[in-house]
């Protein structure tokens, strides 16, 4: 099956909402909406339809087959509801739908009074028959942009990473290698947190670095990239070992660079008693008796 284009994604998506007077209103928002996303073919359609009453288009889904032949799809807020969590069907209600085409749908309904659209800059306003959608400026990514931290932001930050270490070398010298790449995960957050920080320094805090530090390459130099790279590793106790290694001399120059950039002292004793340790443990015997 040939992918629909965008072009004729949004024909449809807007040709629903005009032959249907329950439909008033239709915004974007996510990434389609960003205009400093690269676009490409899994980008997804965060559509949101503003209607009359979301009951009606819940009761009787069969609407939703006019979208197109789909493989999957998911409500989240029915599961939500069946584990107990609160929810206002009411108030906003979504399908998450995976096309046959390859096409990606993320589908909302809301009624006037219930809209979010004021709490997101980055929203694109595609229809509106009747005038009832606030006036929105250009869509800007401005909420998403990195914050400049504050001095106990950053401490923090350095706190974590270099406290959290210790878990990651009892682990690998254990090799509890599920255990390890969860630590690693959370140490990683606060290397995401200063590369990002980084960036931030050099733009003005202008810039989003995207979910889960995904367009740092733009603002990091080309070695540090390949150094944030090769901090992911495969469940091999040797490569995770090195990544580890990795991780700590970037995680070191950057939170350098960042807090003399941001005129905030550097714990280094902290840092060099953590990595030192984490050398220590890689060299102690399976046989060892003591830690020390």
């Amino acid at each position: 099956m040939k992918m629909r284009t965008e072009k004729q994604m949004l024909e449809l998506l807007l040709g629903i909402a005009q032959r249907d007077d329950r439909i008033l209103a239709v915004y974007m928002n996510g990434s389609r909406a960003n205009p400093n996303v690269p676009k490409d073919i899994f980008q997804d359609y965060d559509i949101v339809y503003v209607v009359t009453e979301n009951k009606p288009f819940i009761e009787d889904k069969s609407w939703i087959e006019q979208f197109g032949p789909r493989l999957y799809m998911q409500q989240p807020d029915e599961m939500d509801q069946s584990m107990g969590k609160p929810v206002d069907f009411a108030a906003c209600y979504g399908w998450l739908i995976q096309f046959e085409d390859g096409n990606r749908l993320d589908l909302h309904i809301e009624p006037p009074e219930k809209t979010k659209i004021l709490e997101d800059k980055m929203c694109k306003i595609l229809l509106d028959k009747k005038g009832i959608l606030p006036p929105m400026p250009p869509s800007t990514d401005k909420d998403y942009h990195v914050k400049r931290p504050s001095p106990a932001q950053y401490e923090a930050c350095v706190n974590e990473f270099w406290w959290c270490l210790n878990n990651v070398a009892k682990g690998l010298w254990r090799e509890e290698i599920p255990y390890v790449q969860d630590m690693l995960a959370l140490i990683r957050r606060e290397l995401v947190k200063m590369l990002s920080w980084l960036a931030g320094c050099k733009t003005d805090f202008s810039v989003s670095v995207g979910k889960s530090g995904k367009y740092l390459y733009r603002w990091l130099s080309k070695g540090d990239w390949q150094d944030f790279l090769k901090t992911y590793a495969s469940g091999e106790t040797v490569e995770i070992w090195e990544a580890a290694m990795a991780m700590c001399g970037l995680f070191d120059r950057t939170a350098k660079e960042t807090g003399k950039r941001l005129g905030y002292s550097y714990d280094e004793k902290t840092a060099e008693g953590s990595w030192n340790w984490l050398k220590h443990v890689r060299q102690l015997p399976k046989d060892a008796e003591g830690v020390c």
